[in-house]
């Protein structure tokens, strides 16, 4: 998991399966990341970078390292002149489309102008396997600090 400040012990005493989720996906850009390349399928560095209407290179290139850190996107390397990379989803990605497609739904439902349509949600949701689950979260004993914090609160 990329180290920021939702990485921190006192962050993930809070709601660990939530803490962890926004330490993986922190930054501006992540879920757009994700969110096109479930679109595409396969993506490469610059498609995205044409995409994301303001991102720098660096901004994409760590974000792109840190999702694959985190096992969500693949980076394949093609031996060519000129070179070529292309992102995927690995299998752990694929089961976050499923909480994808909720957001895009609720954010059209509760932030988009009435009558809004998505014109590529029926394509993508025709695509996601329905094997697609979410993983299943390992118990994680609770930090002795979060122990101390929630008995002074009681």
């Amino acid at each position: 998991m990329a180290e920021n400040k939702f990485s921190s012990e006192e962050a993930l005493a809070r709601c660990l399966p939530m803490s962890r989720l926004q330490s993986v996906l922190s930054g501006k850009w992540k879920i757009l990341i994700l969110w096109y390349i479930a679109f595409y399928k396969v993506q490469r560095f610059n498609e995205l970078q044409r995409r994301l209407e303001g991102i720098t290179q660096s901004t994409l290139a760590k974000q792109l390292k840190e999702l694959e850190s985190d096992m969500f996107i693949h980076k394949e390397i093609f031996k060519e002149v000129p070179l070529r990379v292309e992102y995927t989803l690995t299998e752990v990605g694929m089961s976050f489309v499923p909480v994808m497609m909720h957001m895009v739904r609720w954010s059209t439902e509760h932030l988009c102008p009435k009558g809004y349509e998505v014109p590529f949600l029926k394509e993508l949701s025709a695509t996601i396997p329905e094997s697609v689950q979410a993983p299943k979260c390992a118990k994680i004993p609770v930090p002795e600090a979060a122990r101390r914090t929630s008995r002074r609160r009681a």
